[in-house]
């Protein structure tokens, strides 16, 4: 497995490649950032737009509901808006992105400590973090869910933490709410198998220790891509990401406490977790679809912010999905999936995996592409795999067979309709862990639902036109100057492997207005002895 190509090793470099390619929106107009900017920015996910056409947003132009006007500029979308920008980020094509992160986890290289880096170019400190119009209150940090959300959140992150047994950092993509000049609360995912951060935070309240964090915003694509990865806790994700780079990346201690950050963050703010309170956080729309109601999390007390002299607040549309924080995900779990069943595992059959984006933010469905005729015991094998190799992903798995696109959910409620039946191909598996959301509802504990929803025998076609006929009337319609359509699979009917010689000359003659033939076929075989819907099967 080779990984060529060079992926971009800052933001700048990455939004010259965005704006080179048509992807890059420059907004000079006044945006209010509380009230305007995410649901602008939002709604190129929610206008059917194709998701390629998805673009990032540069807006240089912020202010606030009070009127306040903000030097630094906001960028949304540059992350993963589409599949297409992050490929971009990573250096290389969309299809060659499973193997780039399989080659790095398993070909890590150790970051390159600096000690004069562009990120504490400006460093705030002392009584700039406690005005009240200084520290994190000073920068452009939008609400994301108007009428909702309790407060402006950093959604882009790099909470940095360190296990202070091991000496590991750890980096992960957790929100941050923002509380006081010099305060945020923090919410890492509290649960067994949970976020690398959280693992950290236990240690430390043992030991009766503040924990120390920083919280990096605007690092390489290929550094950020990291954070909601879910690596090993014992892995340090700059390490992973000098393999995504193919060099090492250049970090840089930070002014006030002794974690590493990357050196060409636009911004970094550090301080301390005080691991003996916790502080209600939220309202906040989660990815899940439901907003997220109050609940303690972690208080942080900003010790120093560090920027560039002309930084970047970057952040990513999160919440309802699609968003830019499943893009991310998806683009990268479905190969590491496919990877874990296919090789590690070596279930026969398996041909694609797909995470189910709209609204259920890919953890709770999955959906597993077999080709026909994988053994059935193979089929169980996956939709077992699938369920248990990631905790909070896969409370429902569908397997269904080659000929179904499961990137359409039609097709797949067709496919369960005719092709399962519910007593034979349906196991409700218990003592499962609850999906994300699940510490704000009555219980932890939930359940899973397997479904083998593949072809098991031959079957007749789909009753669509065949696709050389679809083709043709598509041609047709595009010369009458017709409305633009989308193919939407299915779009053309197939065969399905109950399909003899017989009816398709039968077929043949009909689009070649020969039916009578078929009738003069037919009127011989005319019998006393059937009866009506009998099948004419066994012709003689």
């Amino acid at each position: 497995m080779t990984v060529p190509r060079t992926p971009p090793l800052n933001l700048n470099d990455h939004l010259d490649a965005l704006d080179a390619a048509g992807l890059l929106v420059r907004v000079d107009r006044p945006i209010n950032k509380d009230t305007e900017l995410h649901p602008l920015v939002r709604w190129q996910f929610l206008g059917g737009l194709e998701e390629n056409d998805r673009k990032a947003f540069l807006f240089t132009n912020v202010v606030d509901s009070k009127g306040r006007k903000y030097d630094m500029p906001v960028l949304l979308g540059a992350l993963a808006a589409s599949p297409r920008i992050y490929a971009m980020g990573m250096g290389r094509p969309v299809e060659e992105i499973g193997d780039a992160w399989n080659h790095a986890i398993a070909n890590p290289i150790p970051p390159n400590r600096v000690t004069d880096a562009p990120c504490q170019a400006v460093v705030i400190q002392g009584e700039a973090l406690t005005r009240p119009d200084g520290g994190v209150a000073a920068l452009p940090v939008p609400v994301s869910t108007p009428g909702f959300d309790s407060a402006p959140y950093l959604t882009a992150t790099m909470c940095i933490t360190r296990d202070p047994e091991t000496g590991v950092q750890n980096a992960g993509m957790y929100r941050a709410a923002l509380k006081a000049p010099d305060r945020m609360v923090i919410r890492m995912a509290a649960k067994p198998g949970g976020a690398g951060g959280w693992l950290h935070w236990l240690k430390y309240r043992e030991r009766g220790e503040r924990m120390p964090i920083a919280i990096a915003l605007g690092a390489a694509p290929v550094v950020v891509f990291t954070s909601p990865q879910k690596l090993p806790v014992d892995v340090d994700e700059f390490s992973v990401a000098g393999g995504l780079a193919g060099q090492a990346i250049d970090t840089v201690k930070c002014v006030s406490n002794d974690l590493e950050v990357p050196a060409d963050a636009e911004i970094v703010i550090e301080g301390y977790i005080d691991t003996s309170v916790l502080e209600p956080e939220a309202p906040f729309g989660e990815s899940n679809g439901y907003v997220a109601l109050e609940g303690y999390n972690m208080p942080m007390i900003v010790t120093a912010i560090t920027h560039k002299r002309e930084a970047i607040f970057n952040a990513i549309i999160s919440q309802v999905t699609p968003s830019e924080s499943s893009v991310i995900k998806k683009v990268a779990y479905e190969p590491l999936f496919l990877h874990h069943l296919s090789k590690q595992l070596s279930i026969k059959g398996i041909k694609k995996v797909v995470l189910h984006e709209r609204l259920t933010n890919l953890r709770p469905v999955i959906f597993l592409q077999y080709a026909y005729g994988t053994p059935r015991s193979e089929v169980w094998r996956g939709l077992y795999a699938a369920s248990s190799f990631m905790g909070s992903v896969g409370k429902i798995v569908i397997a269904i067979s080659e000929d179904i696109d499961p990137n359409s959910v039609d097709a797949i409620l067709w496919s369960m309709a005719y092709r399962s039946t519910p007593s034979e191909d349906v196991l409700i598996t218990p003592n499962r862990g609850g999906v994300q959301g699940a510490q704000y509802g009555p219980s932890n504990t939930d359940s899973g639902l397997l479904i083998d929803a593949t072809q098991k025998r031959p079957l007749p076609p789909l009753a669509l036109p065949k696709k050389e006929f679809m083709e043709n009337a598509k041609a047709i319609w595009e010369e009458l100057g017709l409305p633009a359509i989308k193919a939407e699979s299915p779009w053309h009917g197939y065969t399905l492997g109950d399909w003899t010689e017989r009816w398709e000359t039968l077929a043949q003659r009909a689009t070649a207005s020969d039916w009578q033939l078929n009738g003069d076929d037919t009127l011989p075989r005319q019998h006393s002895g059937k009866g009506p819907e009998d099948s004419a099967r066994n012709l003689e």
